[in-house]
């Protein structure tokens, strides 16, 4: 089951009780057509309410993001099993990310053990400092500045 729907789950179960009850009671429909118009509407309005709710959250959680200079990381050693929210909670405890990448392989779609991190420029040498050699989900991390990657020369 989706994430979202099964955080919508309940709220749509009742959200269509509800309407059930009073299209039953108060507008003295027949049961069925309660039954319904409960669902429908539930159906309809529960998905929208938290799409609004998950979009308003998404947009205050940014509330870290810069607008300066950034520097790249190169994360190696990291563990398969690490996601990207993983890595960036764990360097969003010294400083500010921008953004997480980590590597697959093209063919096997597996995590290839490295990724890189953008980070804000006067927090790098912080978050090199402390997590270089850190321990992360039993692996022992390298952190080091990203070197740009070299254009190799297919004409000569």
């Amino acid at each position: 089951m989706l994430p979202t729907l099964r955080a919508s789950l309940a709220y749509t179960l009742a959200l269509a009780v509800l309407v059930f009850v009073f299209a039953f009671f108060t507008l003295d429909f027949d049961q069925a057509l309660s039954v319904v118009i409960g669902i429908l509407l539930a159906g309809i309005l529960v998905p929208i309410l938290v799409d609004v709710k998950g979009a308003t959250v998404n947009t205050n959680s940014s509330t870290k993001e810069f607008s300066g200079d950034s520097a790249t990381l190169y994360v190696g050693n990291l563990p398969y099993r690490a996601n990207e929210e993983a890595v960036k909670e764990l360097f969003e405890s010294c400083g500010t990310v921008k953004n997480v990448r980590l590597m697959k392989d093209r063919q096997t779609g597996r995590r290839r053990g490295f990724g890189f991190v953008e980070v804000a420029a006067k927090d790098a040498a912080k978050m090199i400092s402390k997590l270089n050699d850190f321990e992360f989900q039993e692996r022992t991390l390298k952190v080091r500045e990203a070197k740009e990657r070299q254009e190799e020369d297919s004409a000569e």
